[in-house]
């Protein structure tokens, strides 16, 4: 695989978890959209969806999500089952509402060489991003607090482009 960014030449597994927020309250006057938080459902699916990442193995080791309330929130929750600390979850506030190429941006410049990187975000980019990255599946959607996994033979997610990931889990709260 040829890249134009540096590179090792030494390709290792590599692995991106992205997560749509949790189930949030609906909007309402008054109430920026930017600050809905979870509802009780969005707040027991976010360590559910955890739980069954973990059970697979499937645990980041940086986690980067949209600073929106209930990206945070869900980000934070699923922090804690996974051992992560709160102040180790990087935001980047060009998560919020991110196309995929703001999201491909993203993980470019802040995934470094990061074994397993989760990005908490939001529809419609998230599943659009999920899409293009996959050379092996299209997702329809990606509900509420669900986790779609992808591997990528890379050592640095400079690296990561387009249709090259595979081996996609799809995840959901049941």
């Amino acid at each position: 695989i040829a890249h134009s960014y540096l590179s090792t030449g030494l390709l290792r597994t590599m692995f991106l978890t992205l997560l749509r927020h949790a189930k949030t309250e609906p909007g309402r006057p008054g109430l920026e959209d930017w600050d809905r938080h979870l509802e009780p459902r969005g707040k027991r699916d976010a360590p559910e969806i955890a739980r069954t990442l973990a059970d697979r193995g499937a645990t980041p080791s940086l986690i980067i999500s949209s600073p929106a309330v209930r990206a945070i929130e869900t980000a934070k929750l699923v922090a804690r089952v996974f051992g992560i600390a709160e102040s180790a979850i990087l935001e980047d506030e060009r998560l919020y509402l991110a196309d995929p190429k703001v999201l491909l941006e993203v993980v470019r410049e802040r995934g470094g060489t990061t074994p397993h990187l989760m990005i908490v975000g939001h529809n419609p980019g998230l599943t659009e991003f999920a899409d293009r990255l996959s050379a092996e599946r299209s997702l329809d959607n990606m509900p509420t607090c669900s986790a779609y996994t992808l591997r990528f033979d890379i050592d640095d997610w400079r690296a990561i482009d387009w249709a090259e990931g595979f081996d996609a889990e799809f995840d959901y709260p049941r």
